[in-house]
């Protein structure tokens, strides 16, 4: 299902703008939206190119989440060992035009290219036979062929696909929401892709798991839940954001890229909380209370050193979580009231050695197929 799923989405969505950016033998930060593409521009008049390259999934470099995150973990590497390094940003969201920037890329002197999100699937699929000397990084996804019945999937020789484990992080979120006090919760995601289903049912499972430790009666948790089918910031999201939390949504799991920035500012206009997602998302509001992350930076940044010392297997899939230390909540900017660094460390222990025993998106159709007591969801 996981599979069906991304690759229908693949060929319906559409990206935004324009082709290459900066090379880094410098310590900076990632720009703005903007910078980025003036960036982008001025990069483009130079035909030199890098050893390492990310190719950007949807947004920018700096769009404080999955990119970002994959794009830090190149930066490190590549900073640390004195390599050069690119990003390049697709002129459209197809598998032609990413399939241009990986091919820009390489033509450019990369050996290694980056590939964060499940759309590079049938780019990376034909990269990686018409290039076997370069190495492919793809985050949450598997190459395939794109065919719409009975696609085939193969990771080449050359190749890493990097999964992780986003219930374990959702499920950390909905504990630790519940154990800090929060009843009345909200899940807004962007489109259901495999991820983004995980890291909600993980978070309908935490919410259960942490009513039963606490004793709660049966829908004594309530949770609003949906998709709004896209990972843009608009005023739609804000003013469904806004809406939950006039009817007493107290906090808002905000997972899909800019639509998270949409619930920060009705967070920000109700006086609630957010959870964010991927990385730290703390600096983004005041209202951000925690964040379900996936460690991209340190994914990215181990599978780089595989390749350069020679340890590099290839042809695998890869599934990070708690046991690896790559799903976490970042303790030291959350904004808790009482849920502790103790309890913290004890839940993270018992989804590390797989005490608790979790359900992903395969579970069923919603996620009231999860069978939830405690927590009541109203899905729509």
């Amino acid at each position: 299902m996981k599979r069906i799923v991304s690759l229908v989405l693949a060929a319906a969505m559409a990206l935004s703008m324009v082709a290459c950016s900066n090379s880094s033998s410098t310590n900076e930060e990632p720009t703005s939206s903007a910078e980025s593409q003036s960036n982008n521009e001025e990069t483009n008049k130079d035909s030199s190119g890098a050893e390492i390259a990310l190719v950007t999934d949807v947004g920018t470099i700096d769009d404080k989440s999955f990119n970002q995150g994959s794009w830090e973990g190149v930066v490190q590497f590549a900073e640390e060992k004195g390599i050069s390094h690119k990003y390049y940003q697709p002129a459209e969201k197809s598998n032609q035009a990413i399939t241009t920037a990986i091919e820009l890329a390489i033509k450019g002197g990369a050996k290694t290219v980056v590939c964060p999100g499940f759309l590079f699937e049938v780019p990376v699929y034909n990269m990686q036979e018409k290039y076997p000397d370069v190495n492919f990084i793809i985050v949450d996804g598997t190459p395939q062929d794109g065919a719409k019945e009975n696609p085939v999937y193969k990771v080449g020789d050359n190749t890493e696909a990097i999964y992780f484990s986003e219930e374990q992080a959702g499920f950390l979120a909905g504990y630790a929401a519940v154990i800090d006090g929060y009843r009345n919760l909200g899940f807004m995601g962007g489109i259901a892709v495999p991820a983004v289903i995980r890291y909600g049912y993980g978070f309908v499972q935490g919410a259960e798991y942490a009513g039963k430790e606490l004793g709660l009666n049966p829908g004594e948790i309530t949770m609003n839940y949906t998709y709004v089918g896209d990972f843009e910031a608009s005023p739609d999201h804000t003013a469904k954001a806004a809406a939950w939390y006039n009817e007493g949504v107290e906090l808002i799991f905000a997972c899909g890229g800019g639509v998270g920035n949409s619930v920060m500012k009705a967070a920000e206009t109700a006086d609630k909380k957010v959870i964010g997602v991927d990385v730290d998302q703390s600096s983004e509001s005041e209202t951000v209370i925690t964040s379900a992350m996936k460690n991209l930076q340190n994914a990215v940044y181990k599978t780089l050193t595989t390749i350069y010392d020679g340890t590099f297997s290839g042809g695998r899939e890869v599934n990070l979580g708690a046991a690896t230390n790559d799903i976490l909540l970042p303790m030291e900017t959350s904004k808790f009231e009482t849920f502790s660094q103790e309890q913290y460390d004890s839940i993270y222990t018992k989804v590390s050695n797989k005490e608790v025993e979790l359900k992903d998106q395969t579970a069923g159709e919603s996620p009231t197929d999860l069978g939830s007591e405690i927590v009541s969801i109203n899905f729509n």
